[in-house]
């Protein structure tokens, strides 16, 4: 054994000269994505009027699908007829009982809650009938929230305009 011992410890010497040769980096992370910045708010109130511009187009061609997708789940409406959910907003617009020729919206105004809920108002007037009645001008109120990264109508009330 003691033949082998000046071999074993050169051996010994070799692999730990060798093990503190290397490298002692940390391997770099990947940069993680940055992440999207806030909007400004005059970039939300740009999305949301183009948003509740979007809804009154389905409304004016009996289109549910688009009220599905920007109408929250948890929806509340309030109007003429009174107080409605999402599924009785569905049914209203899937019975088609307004003809609407076209329609417009003016006098936007923007009133921030917080920075995931916004209240948006404005003026609407439509050209056309509901239930053979002229559609009246309404000022108007949508609060809209955001869920996750979406912007949803969480409520909308309207009230005629003299």
């Amino acid at each position: 054994m003691k033949k082998y011992l000046p071999s074993v410890l050169v051996l010994m010497l070799v692999i730990a000269a060798s093990a503190f040769a290397q490298d002692a980096t940390k391997p770099t992370p990947e940069a993680s994505p940055k992440p999207k910045p806030a909007m400004s708010k005059a970039q939300i109130q740009r999305n949301l009027i183009a948003s509740e511009k979007k809804l009154w187009e389905a409304w004016k061609n009996k289109d549910v699908r688009v009220f599905r997708t920007w109408v929250a789940n948890d929806s509340v409406g309030i109007g003429e007829q009174g107080v409605q959910g999402k599924a009785q907003l569905l049914k209203d617009i899937e019975a088609g009982g307004c003809e609407i020729k076209s329609f417009e919206l003016s006098d936007f105004k923007m009133t921030s809650i917080s920075s995931e809920a916004m209240v948006l108002t404005y003026k609407g007037a439509a050209d056309g009938t509901c239930g053979g009645n002229p559609v009246p001008a309404v000022w108007a109120s949508s609060t809209w929230v955001k869920r996750g990264t979406k912007w949803l109508a969480l409520t909308h009330q309207e009230t005629p305009a003299k």
